[in-house]
């Protein structure tokens, strides 16, 4: 016979965790250190892209030279076109969230990168399309970016869903 397990619901504003405990050292970056964040993901299907992007931030935040490498669907996240019933509008709260991550993180620092195939042949918009400030990169790009983040001895975060 199963338990019933009978208790009242927490209050707004209690905690039902200790979110103050961190069993981790806080480690920062060393000066010159670098982070490389790929991302080939569907934006908007699940929260892995926005993680990702929140993710990104809290590494600039943390002092590091983070470059995030779009490509694939991710590249969709870059899109300066999106809004409803207008460009740049909010359908309903959270619409246009990954967009303004990825403004918030140029602001602070980070190079975004969105690729060219992946753009044209996969999804049909160009360059002026792209959020101001996101770099458009040959697809070749992708390897020399995990090279050059090998070489440099920099972080590396891989996401890979379709």
């Amino acid at each position: 016979m199963p338990i019933t397990v009978d208790r009242s619901l927490p209050a707004e504003g209690e905690s039902l965790f200790k979110s103050e405990e961190k069993i981790f050292p806080e480690i920062m970056a060393k000066p010159g250190q670098k982070a490389f964040v790929f991302i080939h993901t569907v934006p908007y299907e699940g929260s892995v892209l926005l993680v990702n992007l929140l993710t990104s931030t809290r590494l600039v935040r943390k002092g590091f030279d983070v470059s995030i490498v779009l490509y694939g669907p991710a590249v969709l996240a870059a899109s300066g076109t999106r809004g409803y019933p207008t460009v740049g509008a909010a359908a309903f709260p959270g619409h246009l969230a990954i967009n303004e991550q990825l403004k918030t993180l140029m602001k602070e620092g980070a190079k975004v990168y969105a690729c060219r195939f992946a753009m044209g042949a996969l999804y049909g918009f160009g360059e002026t399309d792209l959020i101001p400030g996101v770099i458009p990169f040959n697809p070749l790009d992708v390897l020399d970016a995990a090279l050059t983040a090998w070489t440099e001895g920099a972080y590396q975060m891989n996401t890979w869903t379709v």
